[in-house]
């Protein structure tokens, strides 16, 4: 691919940035407090529960991609303060990750993408998915996001959250959403496959259309354009 001539720093990117993170938050947060705190399970729940899940799976993943560019300082350009603020909170919500630990581990990532350094890669088994998510989940989930779901669960059910309700509207698609993110956006990307990957950044990108590509991982799936460009935030990250 060659180098794109394109400004680093888009018109009124950072406005746009911090819109679109904004809604992104607002649906989540107010999702969330609806299935947990107000969703009555009853008959029509068979239809609305598993869309409720659906949406705040995507929207979880929306959450960390906005995480990421904040990461990479692409929410909000020349914002580092506010970038971390935000990246902050959207991590902590989502999971209590810590911003601080997945930025270091990112940028690992990007200095060594699918080698040994890579802690997103599983060098061992570079094609196996079952191995290859376990490896990933037991990288970024440990006792202290541990300490802090549990932590969390008690809170919401001491104020009145039922526990079917955290664990099919905050559960689940927390922990689909770490699926759908690393099928789209690590193992798909950086899998050994047949043939070989065209540079030093070990990754490929998907042939999904505007649409699917959003669903499926808000355009990281285009991963190769975000490694040689990560400057782009998500929505300005185009089809191959």
């Amino acid at each position: 691919m060659v180098a794109s001539s394109e400004p680093h720093v888009a018109p009124r990117q950072a406005l746009k940035g911090l819109v679109l993170a904004a809604a992104l938050i607002g649906a989540w947060l107010g999702l969330h407090i609806y299935g947990v705190y107000l969703h009555r399970w009853s008959a029509w729940s068979i239809l609305v529960a598993p869309l409720c899940v659906a949406a705040q799976t995507w929207l979880s993943v929306g959450l960390f991609i906005v995480a990421h560019d904040a990461m990479h300082g692409s929410l909000a350009p020349g914002r580092p303060a506010l970038n971390a603020v935000i990246g902050r909170f959207c991590l902590a919500i989502y999971a209590g990750f810590r911003f601080d630990r997945l930025k270091a581990a990112h940028f690992e990532h990007h200095r060594a993408p699918g080698t040994a350094d890579d802690p997103d890669f599983h060098p061992d088994n570079p094609r196996a998915f079952g191995a290859w998510f376990l490896r990933f989940f037991r990288t970024y989930f440990g006792w202290g996001q541990m300490a802090i779901v549990t932590a969390y669960l008690v809170a919401a059910l001491v104020v009145g959250a039922r526990l079917p309700n955290l664990l099919a509207f905050w559960a689940a698609p927390a922990l689909l959403s770490a699926l759908q993110l690393f099928t789209f956006g690590t193992w798909l990307p950086h899998r050994s496959g047949d043939q070989p990957f065209a540079d030093h950044h070990n990754a490929r990108s998907s042939q999904f259309g505007d649409v699917l590509s959003l669903l499926t991982c808000f355009h990281f799936g285009r991963h190769h354009q975000h490694h040689e460009e990560p400057w782009r935030p998500w929505w300005r990250l185009k089809g191959q």
